[in-house]
């Protein structure tokens, strides 16, 4: 059945009305369903960046008009963003170039020999920075089958850890594969039970759920911009200020030094910057930055229970339609009843993934997401089997929705699917 037109419409995005060619030569308006990889700019986000581009000058830079009004900008987003977050008063929020770049940074500030615990299923951001050190030990996780499982293997890890130094959990907010929610506030307390810390990865949560630092009792957030119809390739951690104020700067250069003088030695000795600057070297991305803070006003006053609303029904929707397709098996690790946000992951049977997602291109201009989605080991887990000994050609497809879906993107899925599974 069709979904509740009274249910809200959805938030006005750039591309709505882009025409793609399909095989048989003709024209469809394009589905964007792969919010997942990056969502479709908001409207909003555009113009509030498109009114302040012929202003646009260097940040924290110059003493001209558009330099100081830039440099007022950029903070008064670093701000609205805080605010977004529900930032304490002591965090300190520093933009940075995407998720990755924001966990990579967090790596790079550990306090020497700290043990950094993992769960198998996160996204290559999430499971890839901390080994790079030689001194941080990486444990781990195996793939929980729900969310208390989630919380036992946890803990049970950090009570077994030697010895008992600094030690940080890091875990999602939402999978980018199931789109199933962690939990969160129950993993935060296990961890600050056993003396650790903890990093959320809200990547896929923020642009679903209000994400509250305070509220789930986290340490920092990482999240990026162009999942949050923000483009322009800018992100976040938000949190404790400690770690990065006593590392060495993620990137040496201008901006995050204060004081540069020779030495008597013929080097030269450096003064770092403390707060948020010690780790933005170069100029500022404050486009990026102003476009997240755009994105972050934009989510809240169209109010988040209004969206989260809207996004369930068509996210029930999908799901109803594919369990009755036969050839269709849905990826999940917690079950069917478990929380999730507007990310769905499945299989064809008889179909490779490529070409079923280029059929849904092809013949319906549909896009949506073919492949391990960088989250390879959660992705064998839920097959069942490991792709590399079936030719590379295991994989999966995957369709992502969000504030800016239209109704008729999903139901033209639904169909495509039906006609080509069916």
């Amino acid at each position: 059945m069709p979904i509740s037109a009274t249910v809200s419409a959805p938030l006005p995005v750039l591309g709505r009305d882009v025409r793609v060619p399909l095989a048989d030569g003709s024209e469809v308006t394009y589905a964007a369903l792969d919010y997942a990889a990056s969502a479709p700019v908001l409207q909003r986000v555009w113009d509030e960046v498109a009114a302040y581009a012929p202003y646009y000058g260097s940040v924290h830079r110059g003493a001209g008009y558009l330099s100081r009004l830039s440099t007022e900008l950029f903070e008064n987003s670093r701000r609205t963003v805080a605010e977004f977050l529900g930032c304490r008063p002591d965090d300190q929020l520093v933009f940075t170039r995407s998720t990755t770049d924001s966990l990579n940074l967090l790596a790079a500030a550990l306090p020497w020999r700290t043990r950094v615990f993992v769960f198998e299923t996160e996204h290559h951001a999430a499971l890839l920075p901390w080994g790079r050190r030689d001194d941080i030990e990486v444990s781990w996780l195996p793939a929980p089958r729900g969310p208390r499982e989630a919380v036992d293997v946890l803990e049970r890890a950090l009570a077994a850890r030697e010895p008992h130094g600094p030690a940080l959990v890091c875990v999602t907010g939402a999978s980018n594969v199931t789109g199933e929610l962690w939990p969160v506030r129950e993993l935060a307390a296990a961890a600050h039970a056993h003396g650790a810390r903890i990093v959320l990865d809200a990547a896929q949560l923020a642009p679903h759920h209000p994400v509250h630092i305070g509220e789930l009792d986290v340490d920092w957030v990482a999240f990026s911009g162009h999942k949050l119809y923000a483009p322009f390739g800018a992100g976040v951690l938000a949190g404790r200020a400690d770690w990065l104020g006593e590392a060495e700067p993620y990137l040496a250069g201008g901006g995050a030094s204060r004081r540069v003088v020779r030495d008597e030695r013929g080097g030269v000795r450096v003064e770092w910057q403390q707060g948020a600057a010690r780790h933005e070297a170069g100029s500022p991305n404050v486009i990026g930055a102003h476009a997240i803070a755009a994105a972050c006003k934009a989510l809240t006053e169209a109010g988040f229970d209004a969206l989260v609303e809207r996004e369930q029904a068509l996210v029930a929707r999908v799901r109803a339609e594919l369990a009755g397709l036969p050839r269709v098996r849905v990826l999940s690790l917690f079950g069917d009843a478990a929380p999730r946000v507007g990310v769905i992951s499945f299989v064809v049977a008889g179909w490779d993934s490529a070409r079923f997602a280029a059929a849904l291109s092809d013949g319906y201009g549909i896009g949506v997401r073919d492949g391990l989605f960088c989250a390879h080991p959660l992705v064998r887990v839920l097959l069942g089997r490991d792709p590399e000994e079936c030719g590379g050609s295991l994989n999966a497809v995957r369709v992502s929705l969000g504030a800016g879906t239209p109704d008729e993107h999903v139901e033209r899925f639904l169909r495509a699917v039906r006609e080509l599974a069916g």
